[in-house]
């Protein structure tokens, strides 16, 4: 398969919330020689890390719920119901963010980070990667609400659903969004396995609300 490609010009053309650039290209093609010059424009959102909290313990996930403005007249509805996620800021590991994220979007404390996938959000139009994880949680006295931070404009409900519960969600399309759906699709594959092994673990020590693990 054709990997050739050249890049004639790139410019930033919105640089707000979030940034765009322009893509002036052209690329190889399957049937041989090269495209016409195409002028393309992509997201430019940053790299993200989303977690899906489960107790082993109780059998239950952790999932997040919050005001979303891209899902406005889409038919869904602009509240959603997420996987703990954010974006990895300038020098930070991907578990330095799911920690981070986990204890301001759901205050509490995770075990083992342990890899579900790596993907591409939306090639189509977005540089944006993903990378999600799984890991043990204890959801015993979770606050409900009042997460997140205000002066970002952040407003989230936590939601601690039996695991049965979450995994029927795939079907009864509760879950309109990419990252919860891949999560617990992997959880109603692997739950079994990584049940038995954080069982045996004892729950992760917490000691209140902070920036990093």
């Amino acid at each position: 398969m054709p990997r050739d490609y050249e890049i004639i010009a790139r410019e930033t053309v919105h640089d707000g919330f979030f940034q765009v650039s322009r893509f002036t290209l052209r690329h190889a093609l399957f049937a041989g020689g090269q495209s016409e010059v195409l002028v393309r424009e992509r997201l430019e959102r940053g790299n993200a890390v989303a977690v899906l909290p489960y107790d082993p313990w109780l059998d239950q996930v952790v999932l997040v719920e919050q005001f979303r403005v891209g899902a406005l007249e889409t038919g869904f509805g602009p509240w959603v119901l997420e996987t703990i996620a954010g974006i990895i800021e300038p020098g930070e590991r991907d578990e330095d963010v799911a920690h981070r994220e986990t204890r301001e979007e759901a205050d509490c404390a995770l075990g083992e980070l342990m890899p579900i996938a790596h993907y591409l959000v939306s090639p189509g139009g977005s540089s944006q990667t993903a990378r999600i994880y799984c890991a043990p949680v204890d959801s015993r006295d979770l606050r409900r609400e009042g997460h997140g931070h205000p002066d970002e404009g952040e407003d989230i409900r936590v939601h601690v659903v039996p695991a049965d519960e979450a995994i029927a969600m795939l079907d009864s399309g509760a879950l309109t969004a990419a990252m919860p759906i891949i999560a617990l699709q992997w959880l109603a594959l692997n739950r079994a396995v990584v049940r038995d092994r954080w069982q045996a673990m004892p729950r992760a020590p917490y000691n209140g609300p902070a920036s990093t693990p």
